[in-house]
């Protein structure tokens, strides 16, 4: 089954369960895809892959929201947020650790033959990127390496 059925199906059992919260944050990722799908040159049903570039950037959205009312002493609003997050991020791959990552990144660091070298930042993220894929955010990702390259 399709990652876009399986919104759709949850969608449908929210709102069969009256979980507004859960009902609107469904609701408003399949706009978001449905926007997607629509909008460019390439028009048509989005693949796993794209439905999860959707989703990874409405949690992005959110947790940035959350992060901008947390700082201006709305904590409820930071708190709706963080929890639409929550229920996106359940549609996405498991995270790397923390240790994961920076084996991984000390791996590729090793591999491109210079600790300590910040001209190689942007080899070591992309060859990360590519290993581990979704399993990890780029901001994560960068900050990682140049901890791994500053020491």
């Amino acid at each position: 089954m399709a990652l876009l059925d399986d919104l759709r199906a949850d969608l449908t059992t929210a709102m069969k369960e009256r979980d507004q919260v859960r009902t609107s944050t469904l609701r408003l990722a399949l706009t978001a895809i449905t926007a997607s799908e629509t909008a460019g040159a390439s028009r048509g049903e989005l693949d796993d892959a794209a439905v999860r570039a959707v989703i990874r950037s409405e949690v992005k959205r959110r947790n940035e929201a959350a992060t901008i009312y947390a700082d201006a002493g709305r904590a409820e609003q930071a708190a709706a947020e963080r929890a639409e997050a929550e229920i996106l991020s359940a549609y996405l791959p498991a995270q790397l650790g923390d240790d994961a990552l920076a084996a991984v990144v000390g791996e590729e660091i090793a591999a491109a033959g210079g600790a300590g070298d910040p001209k190689l930042r942007g080899k070591v993220i992309g060859a990360v990127r590519k290993r581990v894929g979704d399993q990890a955010d780029g901001a994560r990702i960068a900050a990682v390496v140049d901890a791994h390259l500053q020491t």
